[in-house]
């Protein structure tokens, strides 16, 4: 049996009154508990216990095993129920299934929203190529317009500069500048086309062949005006002859204007024309 000491002038007491002894109160678990528990300062405050330290030792560990004791036992039972869960789970099976049906109507819901988005996928897709092959054929009709309307231009001033009229009969023929006029008169040129005139009429012309080639030569409205072309390159041809025997007729004076014409041959691309033009003159 442990002994307590009681403070005052008694002393000691005998070993016969022992068991008659108060003995000090248990530890309040409370104390433990506290969020800033301290082991030494806590013990510091157990002072007036008037208990010997080896008691308190053994009271300490006695409250130690016990908490492992109830740790083990707390651990134990909730092992136990965690173990006895399946088989406390009862008429759950048809939450389970509704939950089920659930998911998998949901996922085909996904699926079908999914098919839609394919679906509209490809139908843009579809309707994007339509607009691009649209677009690349209002660009060729607008290649076409402008083919026919340069064309039919170059047809009504060649008809001015041959005719000396307008082909609609209300309007002004296409005549030369008071400069162009001016600068036949110099070299000495009575009547014909101008130059520049003339090298107008063949850039025109070219910029109609360009127009040709990149729509394409095989396509039916420029197969079809084949003969147009043709009539509107030889009527240039003839006004250029008319200039170049003009012009090589004057002799020196005209030589500057026979030189243009010249160049004017080249960017129609018949020099061989020329060559031959000037032949003749000398033959």
């Amino acid at each position: 049996m442990s002994k307590f000491y009681f403070g005052g002038a008694s002393g000691s007491v005998s070993s016969d009154d022992e068991d008659n002894l108060p003995y000090p109160e248990a530890l309040p678990r409370s104390d433990f508990l506290a969020p800033d528990f301290d082991a030494p300062t806590y013990l510091s405050t157990l002072s007036d216990r008037h208990q010997t330290l080896e008691d308190l030792r053994s009271d300490l560990r006695e409250r130690s095993q016990a908490l492992s004791k109830e740790l083990l036992d707390l651990v134990n039972t909730n092992y136990e129920q965690f173990l006895s869960l399946g088989s406390d789970l009862k008429g759950g099976e048809e939450k389970v299934e509704d939950v089920r049906v659930g998911l998998l109507g949901f996922k085909r819901g996904v699926e079908d929203v999914r098919g839609k988005v394919r679906e509209r996928k490809v139908e843009v897709e579809g309707l994007l190529t339509e607009k691009k092959a649209v677009a690349k054929e209002i660009a060729l009709g607008r290649k076409l317009l402008e083919v026919e309307s340069r064309l039919e231009e170059l047809e009504d001033r060649l008809m001015v500069s041959s005719l000396g009229r307008s082909v609609n009969g209300g309007d002004e023929p296409w005549s030369d500048s008071e400069d162009e006029e001016d600068e036949e008169a110099a070299e000495g040129v009575i009547g014909g086309t101008s130059v520049r005139k003339l090298q107008t009429l063949v850039t025109d012309y070219r910029h109609v062949e360009l127009l040709t080639t990149s729509i394409g030569k095989d396509h039916p409205f420029i197969v079809a005006q084949d003969s147009r072309m043709q009539r509107v390159k030889n009527t240039i041809l003839l006004d250029l002859t008319a200039a170049l025997k003009s012009a090589a007729s004057i002799g020196e004076s005209g030589k500057t204007r026979l030189v243009k014409i010249l160049g004017a041959y080249r960017d129609l691309g018949a020099e061989n024309e020329a060559i031959k033009v000037l032949k003749d003159l000398k033959s």
